[in-house]
């Protein structure tokens, strides 16, 4: 049975906030979290929600797929089945599909959304564009005002700068694959998915 690591979020986090010069409280002031959240997150007592992690990386200037990615200079990344980085939280599972390549700018994930799950609350917008491929289930997306409805098959393409949401209202899960493509010259989302 292939067992895919979890990526220890927190202490990348901690990591990189400390390489910056930044406490809690400046992390804390420039992301909006609280102190005592990022210090959970750091202490792997709480898995970050994808808005808390959207949230930290452009508060670090940095994008989501840094804190899945392992250090390398490589120019082709290959991940085996049983290296796959997956994180877990609030109904909603991501597996990084590949990172580490220099100056990276495509960020692809499957994402797994439990039955009614999703981020309505808390619309996201960030820089560059997003792409959506259903592969099971249904998902609704919220983009500004409009609603689209993906069911497999269903493909989504849009500028990522406009506040935008998802929720999944069935009881099957919904799977997706989802890339993000962002200008390292920007930093990346002011909220987090």
């Amino acid at each position: 049975m292939i067992t895919p690591k979890e990526p220890n979020v927190g202490q990348t986090i901690r990591t990189l906030r400390n390489q910056q010069g930044f406490s809690l409280r400046d992390l804390s002031k420039r992301c909006g979290l609280s102190i005592n959240a990022i210090s959970k997150i750091e202490r792997g007592e709480n898995s970050p929600t994808v808005s808390s992690l959207h949230q930290l990386a452009s508060a670090l200037g940095l994008h989501i797929a840094d804190f899945f990615r392992q250090q390398t200079n490589q120019y082709a990344v290959f991940v085996k089945a049983s290296e796959s980085t997956i994180l877990r939280s609030d109904g909603i599972t991501i597996e990084s599909l590949g990172s580490g390549l220099p100056n990276q700018q495509l960020e692809p994930f499957k994402m797994i959304v439990a039955p009614h799950s999703g981020n309505v609350s808390e619309p996201v917008a960030h820089s560059g564009e997003e792409f959506i491929y259903c592969l099971a289930g249904r998902l609704e997306y919220f983009i500004g005002e409009e609603v689209f409805v993906l069911e497999p098959g269903d493909k989504l393409l849009f500028k990522a700068t406009q506040p935008h949401s998802w929720c999944n209202l069935t009881n099957e899960p919904a799977e997706v694959i989802l890339v993000f493509e962002t200008n390292r010259n920007q930093p990346l989302p002011h909220k987090i998915h």
